[in-house]
């Protein structure tokens, strides 16, 4: 079934409203501050400005005194409509707002002002300023005018605000926690990856990291192999020519790499999807290979701009769990229910909460509308078959079908777009595909893309995150770290370590002379999930006192029932990880801070 859409909410009004008091604030510091837009974000807002000279977080305590002064005097915010020519006599000063009024199609605009501050504005605010008094300044960055690189740089200011203080408070404390959680530090201080200049957007994996890694991509082969997937591999050049024929070229081709040779373009791939298509096309097909899955977890490059650029969570190499899936229309509905399926046992495996979104035409698209309007149908159908609550996102859709976006919810409340479901008619037309029908006639396929965690690498910076570090013992790098009290226990030591070994447990030993306090310190900052100390005793009983990350001590245990408790947790792929309780999952505001939106705002005159 499907949730009914929310009107805009209080959230959205208060922080929309502390955008325009900060913006009164700035002006008052700087009256030839130029403004340009100040949109309300998942969990707050900022304002863009070209301003004077340089601001930082040491003027933060001014521009919120100045802005808790606005709050406590109550002004009003007060609605009117103008005409574009009054409003470009008023901001003739202005000119990110003499553009914004350019480009709002409508003959009117409306206008907010709070106070001595007035901006061009589709609101809605609150009422009154005092509405707004639980807020936090919190960041300041450069941006784009417009996100083009080739327009001014302007200094965007981040807040945050909040119904109650409590929230607040949460959402404060939710930061902090972010900030120790940032997966670019926790992969410095855990050895996992690290990122060079020399090679932007691209991450460069240690052993550490490229084992947890390498497991997180045996688990979705597995899941793939048993539900009857079959796997590809096909080069990362092509001539152009694949994408033109693909219709990527036309919609995508900046953000492709290029090599020219002679004549010919040639491109590294940014996606699987045409040569996916070069395989099924590559031999006569039969209606009883439908459904056809197809997977490939090929490496992908994509142009993005050096200031998108963030972490391993933003790059420009990486790899998808992508797949194809080739179906009857018959098979539609089936196969989409199949994938909510493996959504929600993976998302469930890693401990995360998901809400689904189903995006549809969109105004730039292949095809006729017809084909698209039995897509979006088809589509439809199989999400309210799931029983499923999902969202409507009018006119998000790829160029070529409609989909299904999951976002998922990590345990400090943030969410991210991860899992796509995408119905194709288009691409299985331009490639000419078929197959041959029960009555010996050849149709059209339908494809359907895929893919659950979506970038690799994106997916394993947000379970970074998501677990501090502390992977669950399937996943963890290092699963056992044997720690021995003397050098009397070594022999012992080594001796456990090989049994371990041979059962395909990942362990260290640690027989340093060391205290065993430091030991197991060290042990517990590597955050590793089971640790075997050995002392005088528990070498000649033949057994081990385990301690676990999760849990603390556990006590002293026979090996064979260590063994077997980790292997089955292995094998179980158990989360045995500590998931922080989300204090501001109450209080998450239906907003985005996604840029195309906070760009969208800006042509609607924000």
């Amino acid at each position: 079934m499907m949730s009914e859409q929310k009107s805009v909410d209080d959230y959205y009004k208060i922080r929309h409203s502390a955008a325009h008091i900060m913006a009164t604030a700035i002006q008052e510091m700087f009256p030839d501050a130029k403004f340009a837009i100040g949109p309300p974000i998942q969990d707050g807002f900022y304002y863009d400005f070209e301003l004077p000279r340089p601001i930082s977080t040491e003027d933060f305590d001014e521009i919120e005194s100045r802005m808790k002064k606005i709050i406590k005097d109550n002004q009003e915010f007060k609605r009117e409509e103008w005409s574009k020519d009054k409003a470009r006599e008023f901001f003739h000063d202005q000119p990110y707002k003499l553009e914004l009024i350019d480009r709002i199609p409508d003959e009117n605009v409306s206008i907010y002002m709070n106070g001595p501050f007035t901006d061009l504005c589709a609101g809605p605010h609150v009422f009154r300023t005092k509405q707004c008094k639980h807020f936090k300044l919190l960041r300041v960055a450069g941006a784009y005018w417009k996100g083009d690189e080739n327009q001014p740089m302007l200094q965007r200011i981040y807040g945050t605000a909040w119904k109650k203080r409590d929230e607040l408070d949460d959402y404060l404390h939710m930061l902090e926690e972010a900030k120790r959680r940032d997966h670019r530090k926790l992969g410095r201080e855990l050895e996992l990856f690290d990122f060079n200049r020399l090679a932007p957007g691209a991450i460069f994996w240690k052993p550490n990291g490229w084992t947890a890694y390498q497991e997180l991509k045996r688990y979705f082969r597995e899941l793939e192999q048993n539900h009857g997937y079959v796997e590809i591999c096909n080069p990362i050049l092509y001539n152009k020519e694949l994408f033109e024929q693909s219709g990527h070229w036309d919609h995508y081709n900046e953000h492709m790499f290029q090599i020219q040779e002679g004549e010919v373009t040639y491109c590294i791939k940014p996606m699987n999807c045409p040569d996916t298509m070069l395989f099924f096309g590559s031999k006569k097909r039969s209606y009883r290979e439908l459904p056809m899955r197809v997977a490939e977890f090929g490496m992908l490059h994509r142009n993005e701009l050096t200031g998108a650029l963030s972490g391993a969570t933003r790059v420009r190499q990486f790899c998808q769990d992508d797949a194809h899936i080739f179906v009857t229309q018959a098979q539609i509905e089936d196969e989409i229910s199949l994938m909510l399926e493996l959504v929600d046992q993976t998302y469930t495996m890693f401990g995360v909460d998901y809400h689904l979104e189903f995006s549809t035409r969109p105004d730039e698209y292949l095809g006729e509308i017809e084909v698209w309007n039995d897509a979006e149908a088809a589509l439809k159908s199989a999400l309210d078959a799931s029983g499923k609550d999902y969202k409507i996102n009018e006119g998000d859709g790829a160029f070529y079908g409609p989909k299904i976006d999951i976002h998922l919810r990590d345990g400090l409340g943030r969410s991210w777009q991860c899992a796509t479901i995408q119905l194709d008619y288009q691409l299985p037309q331009r490639f000419n595909l078929s197959y041959t029908d029960a009555d010996n006639t050849d149709r059209t396929p339908i494809v359907i893309h895929r893919a659950i965690a979506g970038s690799l690498e994106r997916f394993f910076a947000i379970l970074v995150e998501h677990f501090a570090g502390a992977f669950p013992t399937w996943m963890a790098p290092v699963q056992v770290r044997i720690l021995s009290i003397t050098d009397d226990q070594a022999d012992y030591a080594w001796s456990i370590r090989d049994r371990l070994k041979k059962e395909g447990i990942r362990v260290e030993v640690d027989d340093r002379s060391e205290k065993i306090g430091k030991k197991i310190a060290e042990a517990e900052v590597a955050k590793t999930p089971y640790m075997l100390v050995i002392g005088k005793r528990e070498a000649e009983q033949g057994k081990v006192a385990v301690r676990t990350y999760a849990d603390g001590k556990k006590g002293v245990m026979d090996v064979d029932d260590v063994i077997s408790e980790i292997k089955d947790k292995i094998a179980n792929r158990t989360l045995d990880a500590k998931i922080l309780e989300n204090r501001l999952a109450k209080h998450q505001a239906e907003t985005s801070d996604d840029d195309d939106q906070d760009l969208d705002m800006a042509e609607r005159g924000y």
